[in-house]
């Protein structure tokens, strides 16, 4: 798999510098997106444009789409707390009808403009309810505009901001990102058959201003105007956990975003990355063990292949227990194959960059295979081939046993799809050396499958394929292959010969019970009927002169 990231913001992070150097030495300086590098692609939110016309369309257009979910509180209990004193002029002005536009920022000097920034920050903490999309559409277009104007503040980079001014952002944010996520669609019905590829996801009806406040994070994140040491004291691990929780949102379009903005977090505050990396973690133990339910792993599994790409080596021992305790038992929950392609990535960049990990991984694999899940097992063959890629023969060695255990399992599968994917790893050369070095060991664990294949598989394609593994046996060693094939068909001449003594048992098993009641019956057929117990008394006991018959 090749992936890469796509520059989203020209505006790079220029001072951020790579201090731990078992840390993300390599961090990119672009935010997750498709491209030609490493990680999964991580399609990067479409860039607001700097023209507040180019959102007018797009705002109306989102406003009038009818609402389908109920709307979380605005603002959690804490943070409506904090912004109820200093945002009540702004309620006020709503309640009485004049919610005003403030003047542009090319309109009022220089001197002025921080200020005025100030003064929009504090506009724009008011929360509108879009569930009813006729209420408040005047302020709410008022808002939008607002918010585009401070995008585009920020992107100018005019001048540093000073600290009151990262204290009124980090409000004005809070205000308007953290909410209660509204429960699923699913959860509301009760239903247990809910399958995330199949359902529809629910939209954020206040995408509209949501969209442009993940924006302005972004921009006012990777400016050069905003100083890490002073902004590290609002963007603290409070605000990064908060942030964390807004993953599980079902609206891709905002995961997009998040995942954009915590990857530019980890790369510019260097103090946040180990608190990241475990409350990633933990949002892992909980989905792992306990509710198997989470709509963000596939975008968290992006950033960390990111982060994983940078880890310099040696590798620290609490990225090797992330791997053992977090990464590999992924592939646990049913609904991998929502996070597959990520999760995979992932592993293949521990292996990769230490190769010593490849038996660790493969047996992981072995231990969370899935028994009924065909479609699971195919993917997990497929993550088998991109680990082998990069194992070793030492590694090899060490997990061969039970691995082509497994392998010939799969060759014997009903479902044409997993044996013919097992069969496809003898296409890669890399795979095929290593079972060539290793042919004495390997050949009679899988001997047995294959000429089961040859001589009973229902799937002509998996036929074929066996016949050209088995031919390739034969051109490798012809003298393992030969004791293989003498020894299959030993113990085919032994099963059929215990098949045979058992059919011969059984046989003289029945005979000998359809003998006993042949005679059971021409013994009772010999006895006058008059000697039959007397069962008239009602007592059971024959009378005087009588015989009683006892059957065998």
């Amino acid at each position: 798999m090749v992936f890469k990231f796509k520059r989203v913001i020209q505006r790079g992070n220029k001072g951020s510098k790579a201090g731990n150097s078992h840390d993300t030495a390599s961090m990119p300086s672009t935010a997750p997106g498709g491209g030609s590098t490493s990680a999964p692609a991580m399609a990067a939110p479409q860039p607001l444009a700097t023209k507040a016309g180019t959102y007018a369309a797009a705002g109306s257009r989102a406003a009038a789409v009818p609402a389908t979910r109920t709307t979380a509180p605005p603002v959690q209990a804490a943070a409506a707390a904090a912004l109820a004193t200093r945002y009540a002029p702004v309620k006020e002005k709503l309640a009485n009808g004049s919610f005003e536009a403030l003047p542009l920022f090319r309109d009022v000097p220089s001197s002025e403009r921080q200020n005025l920034f100030i003064r929009k920050l504090n506009l724009c903490c008011y929360i509108f309810d879009f569930t009813d999309p006729t209420k408040n559409v005047k302020e709410k277009e008022i808002k939008r505009q607002t918010l585009l104007e401070l995008v585009d503040y920020v992107t100018s980079g005019t001048g540093k901001f000073t600290e009151a001014v990262f204290e009124d952002i980090s409000k004005m944010l809070v205000a308007n990102l953290f909410r209660t996520l509204p429960p699923s669609s699913h959860e509301n019905t009760g239903s247990d058959n809910f399958d995330p590829e199949e359902e529809e996801p629910t939209m954020e009806p206040a995408w509209p201003h949501l969209q442009i406040v993940y924006e302005f994070l972004l921009r006012y994140v990777v400016s050069s105007e905003t100083d890490a040491k002073l902004a590290k004291r609002y963007i603290d691990q409070s605000f990064v956990l908060r942030l964390l929780d807004l993953f599980d949102s079902e609206d891709p379009r905002e995961r997009e975003y998040l995942k954009t903005i915590l990857h530019r977090i980890y790369g510019k505050f260097m103090v946040h990355r180990p608190f990241i990396r475990k409350a990633i973690n933990n949002i892992f133990y909980q989905f792992i063990f306990e509710t198997e339910k989470h709509n963000g792993v596939a975008e968290l599994l992006e950033i960390l292949g990111s982060i994983i790409n940078g880890f310099a080596l040696p590798l620290k021992e609490e990225h090797k227990l992330f791997l053992a305790r977090a990464l590999i038992p992924l592939h646990k929950p049913k609904c991998v194959s929502m996070y597959h392609q990520q999760l995979s990535y992932c592993i293949i960049q521990f292996v990769e960059k230490d190769y010593k990990l490849a038996d660790t991984v493969i047996m992981g694999l072995l231990k969370y295979w899935p028994v009924t899940n065909s479609q699971k097992e195919v993917l997990f063959l497929g993550e088998l081939e991109e680990v082998l890629e990069a194992t070793q023969a030492a590694e090899f060695q060490r997990c061969m046993v039970p691995l082509f255990r497994q392998f010939s399992r799969c060759l014997n599968s009903s479902h044409f799809q997993v044996a013919e994917r097992a069969l496809f790893l003898w296409n890669n050369d890399h795979f095929v050396s290593l079972v060539a070095q290793n042919r004495q060991v390997v050949l009679p664990l899988i001997f047995t499958a294959l000429e089961r294949n040859t001589r009973n598989h229902w799937n002509q394609a998996v036929h074929g394929l066996t016949l050209n593994v088995r031919k390739m046996f034969l051109e490798m060693d012809q003298e393992v292959f030969q004791e293989c094939q003498r020894k299959f068909l030993e113990d085919e001449a032994k099963a059929k010969g215990l098949e045979e003594k058992r059919e011969n048992t059984w046989k003289r098993l029945e005979a000998a019970g359809t003998s006993l009641t042949d005679n059971s019956i021409i013994k009772g057929s010999s006895v006058p009927s008059d000697t039959m117990v007397s069962t008239h008394t009602g007592s059971g006991v024959p009378p005087q002169g009588q015989v009683a018959v006892v059957g065998n």
